[in-house]
C-alpha cells in the first residue's frame, strides 16, 4: 500500500529537484526544497494538470529530505487497490509525508476523514505534510470542510506547464547530453503526434536512446514513427 524511500535507486534518478526545469514554477520549487529539508517551515499544497510535474516534485522533496537526515514517504492516491483511508491511515512514522493526487479521495468520506487525522497528527507531532492535486483545494469536490479548510491554509503552488518553446530547448539540451540530434523536422513530428508533457517526453527519449544506439541509426521521423507505430512510445 505504502510506499517508502530509503534509498536514492528506488526512484528514476532524473526525479530530482536539479533535473526540474521550473520555467515559471521556481517559487513553487523552493517552497517545496525548504518543506524538505526544515521541519519549520511551511507546508506545502502544490497544484496544477497532468503533466506539469507534480509528482516529480513530490518524490524529489523526498528525496531532499532523506540527504538531510530526515525520513520520508509517498503515497500516490490515485490508482491504489483496496480502501484508501487504510491506506492514509497506515502512513506513520516518517518526518516528511507526501500525498499525491489529494483529488483522486474527494467525496470519499472514510478517506477524507483519515487524511483529516492524519492531517492534524503530523501537526502535533512536528513532521511535514505535502500534498498534489489537480487543483487548488478551494477548487476540489472536498466534501468536509475542515478537511478543505486546512488544505487551503497551506501554502498555495500553482505549476504552469512549460511552454512548448521550453520543452523543445528541454528536450534538444538532454538529447544532446545522451549524443543525440533532435532537428526542428522531427521535433515538429514528435509535438504532433505525440503527448506533450514533459515527462512522457524525457521517457520517450530514454527509449529513443535505447533504440538508436541499437539500431546504430540517426533519430529521423521514419525511425520515430516505426518506433511508436511498434509500441514503444
Amino acid at each position: 500500500m505504502t510506499t517508502q524511500l530509503p534509498l536514492a535507486l528506488r526512484w528514476p534518478r532524473r526525479q530530482r529537484f536539479e533535473h526540474f526545469h521550473p520555467g515559471e514554477n521556481a517559487p513553487a520549487v523552493e517552497a517545496l526544497r525548504a518543506a524538505a529539508v526544515d521541519a519549520s517551515a511551511p507546508w506545502v499544497f502544490v497544484a496544477g494538470p497532468v503533466g506539469s510535474g507534480r509528482t516529480h516534485l513530490l518524490i524529489a522533496a523526498c528525496q531532499a529530505a532523506i540527504d538531510a537526515g530526515r525520513t520520508a514517504q509517498y503515497l500516490p492516491l490515485a490508482g491504489l487497490r483496496g480502501s484508501r483511508a487504510d491506506a492514509i491511515r497506515a502512513m506513520a512514522g516518517s518526518d516528511v509525508l507526501a500525498i499525491d493526487d489529494i483529488d483522486s479521495i474527494a467525496g470519499e468520506a472514510d478517506a477524507e476523514h483519515a487524511l483529516f487525522d492524519t492531517f492534524n497528527r503530523y501537526r502535533a507531532e512536528g513532521c511535514t505534510l505535502l500534498f498534489s492535486g489537480t487543483a487548488a483545494p478551494v477548487a476540489l469536490d472536498i466534501a468536509l470542510p475542515d478537511l478543505r479548510s486546512r488544505l487551503g491554509s497551506l501554502t498555495q503552488a500553482v505549476l504552469k506547464p512549460l511552454a512548448d518553446a521550453e520543452r523543445r530547448d528541454v528536450l534538444r539540451e538532454q538529447a544532446g547530453a545522451r549524443g543525440i540530434e533532435l532537428d526542428d523536422v522531427v521535433l515538429d513530428w514528435l509535438f504532433a503526434h505525440h503527448a506533450r508533457d514533459l515527462g512522457t517526453l524525457l521517457d520517450l527519449l530514454d527509449t529513443l536512446d535505447r533504440a538508436s544506439l541499437a539500431a546504430q541509426r540517426r533519430v529521423t521521423v521514419p525511425f520515430l514513427r516505426n518506433l511508436l507505430r511498434d509500441g514503444h512510445g
